[in-house]
């Protein structure tokens, strides 16, 4: 559902992404990992539109983005630090978001019920807690029932309550067969959360299998270690003895 095509993003003199290739199927669940300054972060950037690559091309149901907009409507994104209107009252802010998909007339109220921010309706957003604004944040993410979901850090500052909540939810809509692609730190949550591990390094793909076949590769039962030695491999720069990409 989502190819990239040999992007490449300099900022300045840095190099970010380098001939970049990946795709993105439809029904999987993807663990976005690599070290800080790896691309992570522009990369997604890249397929929200929020960052115009140098060169190469990103496709979203099989049409480009480049000068698109109305792809965006496929996607829920959910950041991992939610900036909004300090004043707005999170009432005002469902209902700007619902105003501006008019087309949409089934909403996925689970989390807002879930989460039970009708009761903080009157609430200013500037005066929530960072947990609060992160239920918001993942509410907003999933309320017009997107076919692709990009979750940076999703769990960041949730209680633990929350956090399972979040969890099955993002367990059916991957059970529904959505796209979803996750980042975060906390590897047991992307074990349980993904199918699919994608590692960058330097700007490129160095790991891109099942999460399966990264235990089985590296001869590690648990998803932790696996990634711990994956990450060894990295700093020790053996790319060409350990050049796990695969199609």
């Amino acid at each position: 559902m989502i190819s990239v095509n040999g992007i490449s993003k300099k900022f300045g003199k840095q190099e970010v992404l380098k001939d970049f290739k990946l795709s993105f199927d439809t029904g999987n669940s993807y663990a976005i990992m690599g070290p800080n300054g790896s691309g992570k972060t522009t990369l997604i950037k890249s397929i929200l539109g929020m960052v115009l690559p140098d060169s190469g091309e990103i496709l979203v149901k099989g049409q480009s983005i480049k000068g698109s907009e109305s792809y965006r409507s496929s996607i829920g994104y959910m950041p991992q630090i939610g900036r909004y209107p300090q004043n707005m009252k999170v009432g005002q802010l469902f209902s700007m978001m619902k105003d501006m998909r008019p087309e949409i007339k089934n909403y996925d109220m689970d989390l807002v019920e879930a989460f039970e921010l009708n009761k903080i309706k009157d609430k200013s957003m500037g005066t929530l807690s960072g947990g609060t604004v992160q239920k918001v944040s993942a509410a907003l993410a999933f309320l017009f029932n997107p076919e692709i979901l990009i979750l940076d850090e999703p769990t960041a500052g949730l209680d633990p309550i929350a956090v399972e909540i979040l969890k099955s939810k993002i367990q059916r809509e991957r059970k529904a067969g959505k796209l979803i692609l996750v980042t975060s730190h906390i590897l047991s949550d992307l074990e349980e959360l993904t199918n699919h591990a994608v590692y960058i390094f330097e700007g490129k793909v160095f790991f891109n299998d099942t999460i399966e076949s990264l235990k089985e590769m590296t001869s590690e039962e648990k998803f932790s270690p696996a990634i711990a030695k994956l990450m060894q491999w990295t700093l020790k720069k053996k790319s060409t003895t350990y050049e796990l990409t695969h199609a």
